[in-house]
């Protein structure tokens, strides 16, 4: 580790790689935070609460809804509940990132990142109240779901977290398989060094008898 003038060590930086995940976490997270906000200044100007307009059938649809709940309106009335775990959830994906070593990990903590924090604005500072403001949902899904990009943004993440998790992917980027094949070999390993390796005292006294057998 470096040390400094008077020994005191320093710890590393991140590496470029780690810095090149980050940026790319984090510019994610803008562009999703971005058009989240831009499309719901959209629907608020284009669309009228409670009226449909049909884009493909009844499959999709533009329909401006007012959400205090969280997706298909659980939670109704427990706006501030779901500020909280918002914030949590915001926290926790930062303190994550410093471990960052996977690119789909980086994709992935940055949608969720920047759908996280979409709908936070809207809770923190959209009518009625700071942190109990009602989510700006749009995009209508049959007739069950109304949702935003910062949602589509969250499931896309979630979808690619199980992906990830369940090929063995961790977060900085080493995998499950490949440590456990590594663990495998390593007895493999130190067993065939042992066997290869001689005493020299045993190397002598065969190299003595051998003598002692050509001299008779």
């Amino acid at each position: 580790m470096p040390t400094t003038s008077d020994d005191r060590p320093v710890a590393p930086s991140a590496s470029p790689r780690r810095r090149r995940l980050l940026i790319l976490l984090f510019s994610i997270t803008v562009v999703v935070l971005v058009l989240d906000q831009l499309s719901k200044v959209w629907a608020l100007d284009n669309l009228e609460q409670g009226v449909r307009r049909v884009l493909v059938g009844d499959l999709l649809g533009l329909e401006l809804v007012f959400n205090s709940g969280a997706a298909l309106s659980i939670g109704t009335g427990m706006t501030w509940l779901l500020t909280l775990v918002a914030v949590g959830v915001i926290v926790f994906i930062v303190r994550a990132s410093r471990r960052i070593g996977s690119l789909g990990w980086a994709v992935a903590l940055g949608l969720l990142l920047g759908g996280a924090l979409g709908n936070l604005m809207d809770r923190l500072f959209r009518e009625p109240s700071f942190a109990r403001g009602w989510v700006v949902d749009f995009i209508a899904y049959w007739n069950v779901f109304v949702g935003n990009v910062a949602d589509i943004a969250i499931v896309v993440a979630a979808v690619m977290i199980v992906f990830l998790a369940a090929t063995g992917v961790h977060l900085d980027g080493t995998r499950e398989a490949k440590d456990a094949d590594e663990a495998a070999d390593a007895p493999d390993a130190v067993g065939g060094s042992a066997t290869g390796s001689t005493d020299p005292d045993d190397a002598t006294a065969q190299g003595s008898t051998s003598t002692t057998e050509q001299n008779a």
